[in-house]
């Protein structure tokens, strides 16, 4: 062999070598490529879960926010309500009576006695009190009725309890025991607060806050479920007092019985 022969030999080899490795490369790179995009995947992958993972934590934290503040609004709701009721008690005087420290007038008619109470004779003339102890029976019913007014409905009870057994024939009594009562009714002493009730029906049965303590009564016997007293009651205050307050009272928590409350 020549050596021009064995030059172009040599040539063809490497050649031949060259080619296979251009092959094998090209052969390889697209698993590689595959790989790494497949590797690109799962990363992508883990990230867009963790971005889930964070809109979900988002999510629930924008509900409990939300829910927070529906509880927060009932509790204000539930407070104004109490507050209005509270009101409402406390406004039945303007409604049924006259001015607070006027002396209650007398009726010509004696009023009927709440359901399920004996009707008392009318108390006796007051005993003519000094001027001294006026002034000293206004000042203390005064004091209980400004402790009334701001709320401090246990101020209030004791204020006028004292007031009553203190000056029992005083011109104010009937008011004094017509607001032991709502003091007492305000804080759901409903027993204390239907005896109070029951008293000044008793003993002043001509006075102005007549129909609204039989009115109360009803209420107490309503709240001590006692619910065939409190029908009997507050019908009996329909009769009785017909197109005043205390009568559209006495309907409209007629309509809140229980449907199973029997009506006698």
């Amino acid at each position: 062999m020549t050596a021009h022969a064995r030059f172009t030999l040599r040539r063809s080899f490497t050649i031949m070598a060259a080619s296979a490795a251009m092959i094998v490369v090209a052969a390889a790179t697209p698993a590689a490529f595959a790989q790494s995009a497949s590797g690109q995947d799962d990363q992508a992958a883990q990230g867009s879960g963790g971005v889930a993972l964070v809109n979900q934590i988002s999510d629930l934290r924008q509900q409990m926010q939300q829910m927070q503040g529906q509880i927060e609004e009932l509790q204000h709701r539930l407070q104004q309500l109490q507050q209005q009721s509270k009101d409402q008690y406390l406004d039945l005087d303007s409604r049924v009576g006259k001015l607070e420290h006027a002396a209650p007038a007398a009726s010509s008619a004696s009023a009927p006695s709440a359901s399920g109470v004996a009707q008392a004779p009318p108390a006796s003339a007051p005993k003519p009190a000094s001027p001294a102890d006026q002034a000293a029976a206004q000042a203390a019913y005064a004091a209980a009725f400004k402790s009334l007014r701001a709320g401090n409905y246990v101020d209030s009870a004791r204020g006028f309890r004292e007031f009553v057994q203190k000056y029992p024939d005083d011109p104010l009594t009937p008011n004094a025991y017509y607001w032991l009562g709502e003091s007492y009714y305000v804080t759901q002493n409903y027993k204390v607060a239907l005896d109070a009730f029951e008293t000044l029906l008793k003993r002043f049965p001509q006075s102005d806050k007549a129909p609204g303590a039989r009115l109360k009564v009803g209420y107490c016997q309503f709240e001590m479920k006692d619910y065939a007293a409190a029908r009997r009651t507050l019908e009996a205050v329909i009769k009785a007092y017909p197109g005043t307050p205390v009568e559209r009272l006495a309907k409209s928590r007629l309509q809140t019985f229980p449907l199973q409350a029997g009506s006698h």
